[in-house]
């Protein structure tokens, strides 16, 4: 009987840490045609799974003032903003990003970048996502 409770709580405690939220980026003024979203997969505490995908993005060097990556920025609930990776090209109508962090994000930012190991963000916003009011 014990073992019967373990394996259904062990099951609930998977379920409730398998849950996610989907969020849709605002419509860039820079690249309209592109759809970003966020999923947010809170895992065992205090860690965060952050999946972006873009679909439609133009590439950075098709910018009216071309640039050479685009970068990913998040900050967390104490207001720090790090960048923390760009988005992978895996061919013109997808872009992704994954990564999990020992905080919970608040904000995601993405810029585009002539460099992409910046500590601050200096060019272009693409656009700009706040996790407390957008979700989808």
């Amino acid at each position: 009987m014990k073992s019967i409770k373990f394996t259904l709580l062990a099951a609930l405690i998977f379920i409730i840490n398998s849950c996610s939220e989907t969020y849709e980026f605002p419509v860039s003024k820079v690249t309209p045609a592109a759809d970003i979203t966020a999923e947010i997969k809170e895992q065992q505490d205090p860690n965060y799974l952050v999946t972006l995908e873009a679909k439609n993005l133009a590439a950075p060097e098709r910018l009216e003032k071309p640039k050479k990556n685009y970068v990913i920025w998040m900050m967390s609930k104490k207001g720090t903003l790090r960048n923390v990776g760009h988005f992978n090209q895996e061919n013109a109508v997808k872009s992704t990003y994954t990564a999990s962090f020992p905080y919970q994000p608040m904000e995601i930012l993405i810029t585009a970048e002539d460099e992409e190991g910046g500590c601050f963000p200096d060019g272009i916003e693409i656009s700009r996502l706040n996790l407390r009011k957008n979700k989808k």
